[in-house]
């Protein structure tokens, strides 16, 4: 299987969700959408905010009026998702977002939101294996389960994306996807196929991945790299698992499906060292 660690979206920490049912064309600005909506994907792609069309699974009813919109900032102390319905989308305000606070005319969701990537005109193989997908899952956590656009990654199809915490998980069978959905409702994360947390540096995702590995810890909020220096493919980290602290060193690196004179290569991530800081003993070296 195709190593999917440290390959989260690094540049979506903030997240615009805009419902339409209609058809997605290859790229947002190539879709048939009223010109508020266009306006204001152009506004939040500006901004750094990453937008999506969503949809419900299987549905392919009217987009309802007033238009349904969902914003999200995941890498808050407390990351959160809260969701409005417009006339005009433009009334939306995106700079409060930018600034981690809850837009006006927006009210917190306090449940988790899952996204599914189906986009078919973006790569085949994300409507081939999301589309069944995000129909089981949507089965398994009612409500709560949307058919979206390109997320990052198509290599991992099919993907899942847990909000608000923007976990990233690839090539996930439906059995996989239920049992992460499950285990972030429980505010755990599942190691298999996890890609790690949209909005950090791939780095930092590879190194809280290997301090999970190494200590069994599950719990979303239970590792956290604190600081990093990097010197060339070279990246230390500081990384805290509950009162301990451990010195990371992972190396970025090639891997190659069919061996290095395959020209589908793909970067990830190895660990060079691990060490507990506290007693300074390496467990890794």
């Amino acid at each position: 299987m195709v190593p999917a660690l440290a390959s989260a979206t690094v540049g979506a920490r903030f997240w615009l969700l805009i419902e339409h049912t209609g058809p997605w064309a290859s790229h947002l600005p190539e879709c048939d959408l009223p010109e508020d909506v266009h306006a204001l994907i152009a506004r939040a792609t500006e901004l750094g905010v990453r937008p999506q069309l969503i949809r419900r699974p299987g549905r392919r009813n009217a987009t309802p009026s007033p238009r349904h919109v969902m914003v999200a900032d995941t890498t808050a102390t407390a990351p959160w998702v809260a969701e409005g319905r417009f006339e005009d989308v433009r009334d939306l305000d995106l700079g409060s977002l930018v600034r981690g606070v809850v837009p006006e005319s927006c009210i917190l969701v306090k449940e988790p939101v899952f996204l599914v990537c189906t986009h078919a005109k973006r790569n085949a193989c994300c409507a081939r294996l999301g589309l069944p997908l995000a129909r089981v899952l949507g089965e398994s956590q009612p409500g709560r389960v949307w058919e979206t656009t390109h997320v990052g990654g198509d290599r991992y199809a099919a993907n899942l994306v847990c909000l608000p915490h923007g976990l990233y998980y690839g090539s996930m069978s439906q059995a996989a996807a239920i049992a992460a959905a499950n285990a972030y409702r429980r505010g755990e994360v599942v190691l298999d196929r996890f890609r790690g947390r949209a909005g950090i540096p791939e780095p930092s995702q590879a190194a809280e991945h290997f301090v999970r590995a190494h200590t069994g810890e599950l719990s979303v909020g239970g590792v956290a790299v604190e600081s990093t220096r990097s010197d060339g493919d070279v990246t230390e980290a500081i990384v805290r698992h509950g009162d301990v602290r451990f010195r990371v060193v992972v190396e970025r690196t090639v891997f190659a499906p069919c061996g290095m004179a395959c020209a589908d290569t793909i970067m990830t991530y190895r660990p060079v060292a691990l060490e507990h800081l506290q007693c300074g003993t390496p467990v890794l070296t």
